[in-house]
């Protein structure tokens, strides 16, 4: 790999990394402004937005950069330049039938959220409906915008999809905080005035990464308009033909990328209604906000470090696969089912373990938030799981199979999610999904080891030393936390910070220390695990 690819993939891992933290801190000041009625609001409308945009727009920038990359190494600029001059005209189109759908769906959306019954005295459906509406004007940028950063991709040129990925982060942010802060305590607006200028955000935050993105093309326009000029031109490929191939480099991102949302707009759906068939209508708000915003929020956490290791092994899969290189496939396979596990469980066992001050942290001391997040941090292994094994059929060429997996477990979390939620209330949300998940998950399982020919005999071994490990850590943690929880309250935040500072410490300490010794980190993580014991002077 080239200084440069290597340089630019830096870059944007880095753009992306630093827009995810931006994204996790700020439901802190969020939810001090708005509480759970708020954070409630705010999850009704984005999650069917999300939906929306995953499907406007999941996979668009890494189509639309392998599409143009392919076609520049032949030196064919111009199908690249082509691709670009009429997706413009179809993603603007595209965006805004999409926001005129969602616009003026929102009031089925809301339908379909609340229950006719009068159980639930923080939210109507007119609320839902007109936060909503506020979030469905982003639809017209964002696609739109995704066709831009797709194009710089394409060249090499991943500054630009990394900075405008951060200022649309820092755009957002601000624009939410000081929007809901100003509306409720400076102007006196209510509750659903706030939310709606808070998810209206999405559309200005759009607008600031595409300022950036405009800057980027005048300044870079010269440059490619001079590879323009050494197109070969021995390549005539009609509209059509580009967005097929578009379309089969897209699919299977937009099935991965609207799996979480689809749970989570199951349980929009459904759960208030169950909710309030068993008489707790009136804790249906708070609770929703609970499972659906506040604590979702922090189980994605460990999800997004494991598959960001794991899925860099995917491009290896695919080659060892197309050249037939079995023996290859099947190391390549191990060492991403392993790194994803080794990364997974300890921090998804440790989350649980410290899940009261956790909560306290980003929202307030809860006890439900506190049952929640502990029963509901372990499905982030589920998570992981099926996000890298659909990027691993993809690589093997079964992605056919990621639509089957996917609607077999949402068709199993419909199922289930009522009855258990009648039964355990909002846990039985959790458990509904996590079942799903794993219906899904075994299914990619299966598809794996029959189509890549793969047995998974070494990763359930190292699997089992994998919970011995995280299981020692547990141990340990646990009572560290026991004993530092005699000086320190989980129930207020400076405190819980120090809980929590002083207890990850410690089972990272030994949970590592574990990894060393056994010399499993070496097998997973190679040489450059040496690299890092000299620089640390580590005597292990």
């Amino acid at each position: 790999m080239s200084s440069k690819l290597l340089r630019g993939t830096f870059i944007l891992t880095l753009g992306t990394i630093i827009s995810k933290v931006l994204g996790l801190f700020y439901v802190i000041p969020f939810y001090a402004i708005v509480k759970d009625q708020g954070t409630a609001l705010y999850q009704f409308s984005y999650v069917p937005y999300t939906i929306f945009i995953s499907i406007a727009t999941a996979g668009v920038p890494l189509a639309v950069s392998k599409f143009i990359s392919k076609y520049n190494a032949m030196g064919e600029y111009a199908v690249g330049r082509k691709l670009f001059k009429s997706g413009i005209a179809v993603m603007l189109a595209t965006g805004t039938i999409s926001f005129l759908v969602m616009y003026f769906s929102a009031t089925m959306l809301a339908d379909l959220s609340l229950s006719s019954a009068e159980e639930n005295p923080d939210l109507n459906k007119d609320d839902v409906a007109t936060v909503i509406r506020a979030v469905s004007f982003a639809l017209i940028v964002v696609p739109f915008m995704s066709l831009i950063r797709g194009f710089f991709q394409g060249h090499q040129s991943m500054g630009p999809s990394a900075v405008s990925q951060v200022v649309e982060q820092i755009v957002r942010i601000v624009f939410v905080l000081a929007g809901a802060y100003i509306v409720l305590n400076v102007m006196n607006g209510s509750i659903v005035s706030a939310v709606s200028v808070a998810t209206f955000a999405a559309f200005i935050g759009a607008i600031g990464s595409l300022v950036v993105l405009g800057w980027y093309w005048f300044k870079r326009k010269p440059h490619l308009d001079e590879l323009l000029k050494q197109d070969k031109g021995t390549i005539d490929i009609s509209l059509k033909n580009i967005y097929k191939e578009i379309l089969v480099y897209a699919a299977p991102f937009v099935f991965v990328g609207i799996a979480n949302p689809l749970f989570q707009f199951i349980d929009q759906i459904t759960f208030e209604r169950a909710m309030t068939s068993i008489g707790k209508g009136a804790e249906a708000t708070a609770a929703f906000a609970i499972l659906n915003f506040q604590t979702h929020k922090l189980v994605i956490i460990p999800v997004s470090l494991a598959t960001a290791f794991s899925l860099t092994l995917v491009p290896s899969i695919t080659k060892a696969f197309v050249e037939k290189n079995y023996n290859s496939l099947k190391q390549q396979l191990d060492q991403t089912f392993q790194v994803l596990l080794y990364l997974t469980v300890p921090a998804t066992i440790g989350l649980a373990l410290l899940a009261e001050p956790a909560f306290t942290i980003f929202y307030e001391h809860k006890e439900l938030g506190t049952d929640i997040l502990r029963l509901y941090a372990p499905v982030a292994i589920l998570f992981a799981l099926f996000s890298v094994t659909a990027a691993v059929m993809q690589g093997i060429n079964e992605q056919r199979f990621t639509v089957l997996s996917l609607l077999t477990g949402l068709l199993v979390k419909l199922s289930l999610n009522i009855p258990l939620i009648k039964m355990f209330e909002t846990e039985g949300a959790v458990l509904a999904t996590a079942l799903g998940y794993l219906a899904a998950v075994l299914i990619n399982l299966f598809v794996i080891k029959k189509f890549a020919q793969y047995q998974f005999k070494m990763v359930i071994r190292r699997g089992f030393l994998i919970m011995i490990f995280s299981g020692l850590m547990a141990g340990v943690t646990y009572a560290a936390y026991l004993g530092v929880t005699l000086w320190l309250s989980p129930a207020e935040k400076f405190s819980s910070i120090l809980i929590i500072v002083i207890c990850a410490l410690i089972g990272v300490a030994i949970y590592f220390y574990l990894g060393f010794r056994t010399k499993l980190i070496n097998l997973l993580f190679g040489d450059k695990v040496d690299r890092v014991k000299q620089k640390l002077r580590l005597p292990l």
